[in-house]
């Protein structure tokens, strides 16, 4: 049984006054749970969303500098998320600004919904490599900033374009970096010259790049050197005057104390002796818009901030948050349906691990999930150590690998609700395997303190 003695380092989840009404709350999540079909139900809240949205433009308001926050559409397909950055853009046009919010887009379904959450063509960012014809046939139409990635694929728009000076980005191949992506110094030059042909067909804004990792300096430093690029292709003739960040802004998932104990320990339990190379890192000292603060005005040494290149040359600056804009923005729930009490135990839930996408890289989502009980647990609350497993006959099906130490044993009817899940986990691997029905996404808003829910619209991929 799994009374015995286990180490478990707990990793709970950091919340917010929204998740924590939630969660508090099982006859909200049993009525949804049943009224959606049984399985899991992925639970938003566009609030959150915005607020994240206004911290990061609220760094470039302090430090003095013109800049876009553009939302990486790619880490949640939720229309909740793209009505969020529409009502953004509409309330900051009512205050007479503009250009401070945008979605980043990567296709042409992308782009169409962002449109239909009434979002203008001209706040869109597109990204990515080689883009289809179709999308960049939107692009020209509606007014589209268009990433390019190669000098090939900027003839095409400019073809495309047929005098219409669509903007775009050159994407930068950063050095010593051996991505796939962006352009090394001699397609950009080639590029520029192209650009300097075709002016009618195409404006040349600036440049773009885009890092892995979380790395601050490396940022901050890229976007340094790009600064003087820049300063070379207006003395050529070209409007550039924007350099893009790209994303990779990190979050924290969990308290500080806790992820360090957690990195601390040399062992930890796994079902069937799971072990992992690597983790996300699921706590960061600097997170979201104070990481793009830090970028910004924090100078390499010897050299001048990047809020005071923009003020000395008239610079400005795009950011293309993902996760960041979604940190804390949503919940998954999944239903208990049945426990196996071995040593350590197994909770099988109602849903699969492609509802948590971490898995995709080969690692899994750390954050303790949280028991959530339907009725009152026996006043014998006994810790219960298990990990978590799908109801599919995968054998690595696995929501979470690792031993939990739960505060009681689960029963069928229980929910385990995993936090801050909008952020990559509800669609990157979203799948209706065993002909299982999709997750659905839930909008929930607090009215006076009390959460009302609606469906999320639906998307069309």
């Amino acid at each position: 049984m799994t009374r015995s003695i286990l180490r478990s380092v707990r990793l709970p989840a950091l919340t917010t006054p929204w998740t924590d009404t939630v969660t508090a709350d099982p006859s909200l999540l049993r009525a949804l749970v049943r009224g959606f079909g049984g399985g899991t139900v992925h639970l938003l809240d566009p609030a959150q969303f915005s607020h994240n949205a206004r911290s990061f433009a609220a760094v470039f308001d302090d430090a003095g500098v013109d800049g876009t926050v553009y939302f990486g559409k790619k880490a949640n397909k939720a229309n909740a998320f793209a009505d969020a950055v529409a009502d953004l853009v509409t309330t900051d046009r009512r205050a007479g600004r503009s250009g401070t919010f945008g979605i980043d887009v990567a296709s042409a379904g992308e782009f169409r919904q962002a449109l239909s959450a009434g979002v203008r063509g001209s706040d869109l960012l597109i990204t990515g490599p080689a883009k289809p014809a179709e999308l960049l046939a939107l692009a020209v139409r509606h007014d589209a900033v268009v990433t390019i990635d190669s000098p090939s694929e900027l003839r095409a728009l400019a073809d495309l374009s047929d005098g219409l000076g669509v903007r775009v980005l050159f994407r930068v191949l950063p050095q010593p970096e051996t991505s796939r992506f962006g352009m090394n110094d001699d397609e950009l030059r080639y590029a520029e010259q192209l650009a300097l042909d075709r002016a009618a067909d195409v404006t040349m804004l600036g440049y773009s790049f885009h890092l892995s990792g979380y790395s601050i300096p490396e940022r901050r430093d890229q976007a340094g050197q790009l600064v003087e690029r820049l300063r070379a292709a207006r003395a050529q003739g070209l409007a550039a005057g924007t350099i893009s960040l790209g994303g990779g802004y990190p979050i924290s998932y969990v308290p500080q104390e806790d992820w360090q104990r957690f990195m601390g320990e040399s062992a930890h339990a796994f079902h069937a002796g799971k072990r992992f190379d690597s983790y996300y890192p699921y706590h960061s000292a600097i997170t979201g818009a104070h990481a793009l603060r830090a970028i910004l005005t924090e100078p390499a040494p010897g050299r001048k901030s990047l809020a005071q290149l923009s003020q000395d040359h008239g610079i400005s600056f795009f950011a293309e948050p993902g996760r960041a804009l979604l940190d804390r923005a949503g919940v998954t729930v999944f239903p208990v349906l049945g426990v196996k009490e071995r040593d350590p135990g197994m909770i099988v839930v109602n849903g699969t691990s492609l509802s948590l996408s971490e898995q995709w890289f080969d690692t899994e989502f750390l954050p303790d999930p949280q028991l959530v009980s339907a009725t009152t647990p026996a006043e014998d609350r006994i810790p219960f150590f298990a990990s978590v497993g799908a109801a599919t006959c995968l054998e690595s099906d696995m929501l979470t690998w690792r031993v939990i130490e739960f505060p009681h044993r689960p029963a069928p009817g229980d929910f385990l609700v995993y936090h801050n899940t909008a952020g990559y986990q509800m669609d990157s691997n979203e799948s209706a395997f065993h002909d299982t029905p999709v997750p659905p996404k839930v909008v929930i808003t607090l009215v006076d303190g009390r959460p009302a829910w609606e469906l999320d619209r639906p998307t069309s991929n």
